[in-house]
């Protein structure tokens, strides 16, 4: 694959193909920061509702946070609203986020039962009036505040279910409708996670439209997501579940992408440290008691399939107290051989 000097979403260029997913209860602003001192070019807040945004809740505001290291970085909305999700736009206009970017592509039940997600690729019109009323919203605020225009971008899947599967159609669409990237999960709604990934259809899209393509589904490695770049020719590679207690990924991905060989997996004690440092960086955003319980699931993570992994985890999952947990860390995991 030949490198592109200029990777550009909109206004924004970035250094390297390999963006960090937004995660509910996971991306928040310290493994943001995690994964971009990795060598993520792209971080996602974790999914905001406008309509949460609209009514001031405060949890929302939380997920807006980030310092400002972790710039670029985009803003995830969703809602099912032409007029709230461009208010939600305009509220955030003074914001430094670089980019915003609709979820078409959750699939929970939840979200889905009120419209929103990837329901909205059974309303294809629809998505393309959120997109426009966005953008349009975007593009007042800009001249109003005398600054460039933030991309509006779109998170899709490939449709509903295998018999309408509407994703280049879908795709065209949002460019009319002005969007400045299309990201697309290459599974259906109905596929929840399972299955296998669709890459040809991200092969697809990328031949229908012109905006830049995000592929995104079953990356687990740093070659997935060099090969992902190299089979479908999409511009840039989501990494989301791959990330999980692995943010090295995208160093070895970047390693790959610059011609060169990626250094060695992390060592035990490269992630001992890693887990370490999560887990103080976690409690001064968050408190300890709220960073130990999210830590639990991180660790669970870090250490899958290594020796012992499961009886640690029950060890783990039992501890509420930061000390405890720092010094069980800091012991080398001894129940480990």
């Amino acid at each position: 694959m030949t490198q592109n000097s200029k990777l550009r979403i909109g206004n924004v260029e970035l250094n390297n193909p390999f963006v960090l997913a937004p995660l509910a209860g996971i991306t928040n602003s310290t493994y943001r920061r995690i994964c971009k001192e990795m060598g993520a070019s792209l971080v996602y807040s974790e999914m905001v509702s406008a309509k949460a945004l609209h009514f001031n809740d405060k949890s929302t505001e939380r997920l807006l946070y980030f310092e400002p290291e972790e710039k670029p970085i985009c803003y995830q909305l969703f809602g099912s609203d032409p007029e709230i999700m461009a208010w939600a736009v305009d509220s955030l206009a003074d914001k430094e986020n670089s980019m915003i970017d609709i979820n078409m592509g959750c699939p929970v039940r939840k979200v889905v039962q009120n419209k929103e997600g990837s329901a909205l690729m059974k309303t294809p019109r629809l998505a393309a009036e959120i997109v426009k009323a966005m953008v349009d919203a975007e593009k007042n605020c800009a001249k109003k505040l005398g600054r460039e225009t933030k991309p509006i971008t779109v998170k899709c899947r490939l449709g509903w279910d295998e018999k309408n599967i509407n994703v280049l159609e879908f795709a065209m669409l949002m460019e009319e409708a002005g969007a400045s990237a299309i990201c697309v999960h290459a599974r259906t709604r109905e596929q929840l996670y399972s299955g296998k990934a669709d890459w040809k259809l991200i092969e697809q899209v990328k031949k229908t439209v012109a905006i830049p393509v995000i592929g995104s589904g079953d990356i687990f490695s740093a070659e997935d997501a060099f090969r992902m770049l190299e089979f479908t020719g999409c511009d840039f590679v989501m990494i989301a579940r791959g990330a999980l207690g692995n943010p090295w990924i995208f160093k070895e991905a970047e390693a790959l992408y610059r011609g060169e060989k990626p250094s060695a997996p992390p060592s035990f004690d490269e992630k001992i440290k890693m887990m370490l440092r999560h887990l103080d960086m976690l409690a001064a955003e968050k408190g300890d008691d709220l960073a130990v319980l999210e830590m639990r699931k991180h660790i669970g993570w870090y250490i899958k399939g290594m020796p012992g992994a499961t009886e640690m985890r029950r060890k783990i999952n039992t501890i509420v107290c930061k000390d405890k947990l720092r010094n069980l860390l800091e012991s080398r995991l001894t129940i480990f051989p």
